[in-house]
């Protein structure tokens, strides 16, 4: 069956849902090199509302709007609209990327452009609704106004690509992300959507999908950064009845949230990207494997599903061209190991979670012992745009080793925070001052944690590295899956390695005994530098100091023997803070202070008698009764009793109470 060049002719305006149904599958069906007629634009800029007949809001309902009272402001606007009897639609989106500015509300008049709010609660939504609805700007947190070759300009306004957070990003995978209705079929496809899986079915062989991914340059974006289209090829040329193709949607890293923020926002261009991987792949069944604690991401996933069926675009004999694929939802455990790729394919097949060793690798020999494809949901998110604009526009953006964008969750301690998408290449520096907004408080820069589980760290002397595989590599360092947190100098180094630590000790699988019992003995080591001496032993300063000189080699051991990856990193947080801040660990181990103030057993809190009243604040609030004076008269903190919580500290008003 051959797509190229199958276009029907529209007869009538699409009116019913039929037609609506009938002139989607055309745009679908329409080979995406050539432009759609004028006829068939007009109607699907009305579907995919780039034009609207009557006003629409859009609210950021994301799981970070959500936590930010969204839903709250939803309900705020569904009531104003049934009181004043507005006829508008109102729509549940997804993020757009600023999570600080969460919760976000957009409002599109017809004929005009689309103007996004930010900090919208529910106090503000009647101010805000009667301003806009009788077309006059209120006097709220304008983010911008979005661009418009076919609608009217607010006067005044800032276009949202002027604003810093998304100035200095080069949104691609993020383009439909907080702009469509997430479930919307019917606003995907009129963008754009469905089209490249279509074109691929009817026009390229598998062979022919994975040599335009290999050609583009494309690599894995789970932090390995191995060639996409090398790994897929491994696969199709494997011999056997039955493929299968899985996406790890996981995303168990504490420091990132990325991708379920784009499968909230954008669940058709996983389901799609899923689809093509697995016709390149020669599979016929394709698995979205996700933590089950991402309830709205599941929803919304499987609903995108439910609506590609009803189009016939998931199934047996897709578009009669012969291709059979099915995708299944697999709800997983939280368990931080299910992100390695031998765990989850044992968690699908309702084992426990545990890795196993390789070779061989899934690609010949994975789920049910087929040859089997991993893929993360970023990797993922690139394939239909390839496919659609070709292997040398994926090329034009990154840099000579690193082609693409990438994907960031940029939290901590920076004024704009969220999902970024920037250009590889771009440095760190420039994400932090010009995306980020600087640092925040005034608190000077400390490191970057490039995720929990590559443990790497940019400090100072290497903010100007670029987004780049290889350079980072070089500096010792590694992409990671996409957490970046702004640490200041209020962060205690030690502190974090130690509940890097913890949290690698509590989520192994315990199958090997150098990542069971190695970690277990690590945050021995790290609780030991970060407690108070109990009593007066002589031995436990020399504890501890054996304990550090261990660290090294009983790192360099479970490096080189755990089973997994997982394993593997575990020591990479307590590595690159010996090598970066050791003399914040010497602190900890020699002085027995810790210089941010943040370990608590170490903290040492005394009353200046200069400045106490005498109020009894502290002496009331402290919960093991460590404070110790009469009414109207300095107090005092007695050391031995005094647990460290900092409560004194919180609750005193005259600043009396110090860290010593």
């Amino acid at each position: 069956m051959q797509i190229s060049g199958k276009k029907s002719k529209i007869l009538m305006k699409a009116k019913t849902s039929e037609d609506i149904k009938k002139l989607l599958k055309e745009q679908v069906l329409s080979d995406p090199v050539n432009e759609p007629s004028h006829e068939l634009k007009k109607e699907l800029s009305y579907i995919g509302r780039e034009r609207v007949h009557e006003p629409v809001i859009y609210v950021g309902m994301a799981t970070c709007g959500r936590a930010a009272g969204a839903s709250k402001t939803y309900e705020a606007i569904k009531n104003y609209l049934n009181e004043h009897q507005l006829k508008v639609q109102l729509t549940e989106g997804g993020c757009v990327g600023l999570c600080s500015a969460e919760p976000i509300v957009d409002i599109q008049l017809p004929g005009k452009t689309r103007l996004s709010f930010s900090n919208i609660t529910e106090d503000q939504v009647e101010h805000l609704l009667d301003e806009v609805m009788n077309n006059h700007l209120p006097e709220l947190n304008i983010i911008g106004q979005y661009q418009s070759d076919i609608q009217q300009p607010w006067e005044g306004v800032k276009f949202i690509e002027e604003h810093p957070f998304f100035s200095g990003q080069q949104k691609t995978l993020l383009k439909n992300c907080g702009i469509i209705d997430p479930v919307a079929v019917d606003q995907y496809i009129a963008r754009g959507g469905y089209q490249a899986f279509s074109s691929a079915i009817a026009r390229l062989t598998p062979a022919q999908v994975c040599g335009e991914i290999e050609k583009s340059g494309l690599a894995g974006r789970g932090g390995g950064g191995f060639s996409t289209g090398k790994k897929w090829a491994a696969t199709l040329n494997a011999i056997s009845e039955q493929k299968y193709f899985v996406c790890n949607a996981v995303e168990s890293d504490p420091g990132s949230y990325m991708n379920r923020a784009i499968i909230e926002s954008n669940p058709h261009g996983l389901v799609e990207a899923a689809l093509l991987a697995a016709y390149a792949v020669g599979a016929s069944k394709a698995y979205i494997f996700i933590r089950k604690e991402f309830k709205l991401a599941i929803e919304r996933l499987k609903k995108a599903i439910v609506n590609a069926k009803e189009y016939g675009l998931i199934g047996h004999n897709i578009f009669d061209s012969g291709v059979n694929i099915d995708i299944i939802v697999k709800e997983g455990a939280r368990a931080f190991v299910c992100g390695e790729e031998t765990a989850l394919i044992n968690s699908i097949e309702g084992k426990r979670a545990m890795p196993t060793s390789k070779p061989p690798y899934p690609a010949v020999k994975g789920l049910w012992n087929k040859p089997t494809i991993v893929n993360n949901v970023e990797t993922l998110y690139n394939v239909p745009l390839i496919i659609k604009n070709g292997a040398e526009w994926f090329r034009k953006t990154g840099n000579e080793s690193s082609k693409g964008t990438k994907l960031f969750t940029l939290s901590g301690k920076v004024k704009n925070y969220g999902t970024i998408e920037v250009p590889m290449g771009i440095t760190f520096r420039e994400i932090i001052d010009k995306i980020g907004g600087g640092m925040s408080n005034g608190k000077n820069f400390k490191a970057i944690v490039l995720g929990i589980n590559s443990g790497s760290y940019i400090v100072e002397e290497t903010l100007d590295v670029q987004v780049d595989f290889e350079a980072l590599r070089k500096i010792g360092s590694a992409l990671g899956s996409g957490a970046c947190v702004v640490v200041d100098d209020s962060t205690c180094m030690v502190d974090l390695a130690k509940f890097f630590t913890a949290f690698f000790q509590k989520e192994s699988c315990g199958k090997c005994i150098p990542c069971r019992e190695g970690t277990a003995r690590m945050l021995e080591v790290m609780q030991g530098a970060t407690r108070r001496p109990v009593g007066k032993k002589s031995h436990q300063p020399l504890e501890r100091f054996k304990g550090v000189m261990q660290l090294k080699g009983l790192s360099s051991v479970i490096k080189d023997t755990s089973l997994c990856s997982l394993g593997k990193s575990s020591t990479n947080a307590i590595l690159n803070t010996l090598k970066n801040f050791k003399k914040e660990f010497d602190a900890h181990i020699f002085e027995r202070k810790c210089p941010a103030n943040v370990c608590r057993d170490l903290r040492i809190f005394v009353i200046d008698v200069e400045q106490c009243t005498g109020c009894a604040a502290c002496f009331k609030k402290c919960p093991v009764d460590a404070i110790i004076g009469s009414p109207r008269y300095p107090h005092f903190i007695v050391e031995e009793k005094c647990i460290g919580c900092g409560t004194c500290y919180e609750v005193c008003k005259f600043n009396a109470v110090i860290i010593k």
